[in-house]
């Protein structure tokens, strides 16, 4: 009887086109850990788009200095002594399609801005592009939290 009435139930929910837990839409909103395991980035909606801040590092502080890691790569002298964490990577990403955005990314390993695309691939995993001209680099982050 049981097993009957689950049968039941799930038929009317395709049915009526309600929402099962595994049919929800992945989403890039969240906090997510970078390929490499040093940063965690979160994504959060803004202005018709995502954006994306750094919330934790691995290595907080310059060992050089004992001071909190800064954005020492920017070539704007203003700009490098910016900490890194609470530093946005990208602000405004452009929806292109389904669960994906473009729009500009900045690294800071380099101090510089790239072409980017970004794409919710899995229910936990994030494809991160930057481009300069005809080279291309990706990672895949994955989701921390929500």
């Amino acid at each position: 009887m049981i097993r009957s009435l689950a049968v039941l139930i799930t038929c009317l929910a395709a049915l009526f086109g309600v929402p099962t837990a595994r049919a929800q839409t992945p989403d890039a909103s969240g906090t997510w850990l970078t390929q490499a395991g040093d940063a965690r980035v979160k994504v959060s909606k803004c202005g018709g788009g995502i954006c994306g801040v750094i919330v934790w590092l691995k290595e907080p502080y310059d060992t050089a200095t004992g001071q909190p890691a800064s954005d020492s790569k920017n070539p704007n002298p203003a700009l490098a002594r910016r900490p890194l964490i609470g530093l946005p990577l990208f602000n405004g990403m452009q929806v292109t399609g389904p669960n994906k955005w473009s729009g500009q990314i900045y690294n800071a390993d380099d101090g510089s801005m790239y072409a980017s695309n970004i794409s919710v691939t899995g229910t936990d995993t994030l494809r991160v592009e930057g481009c300069v001209g005809a080279l291309c680099g990706a990672e895949t982050w994955t989701r921390v939290s929500r």
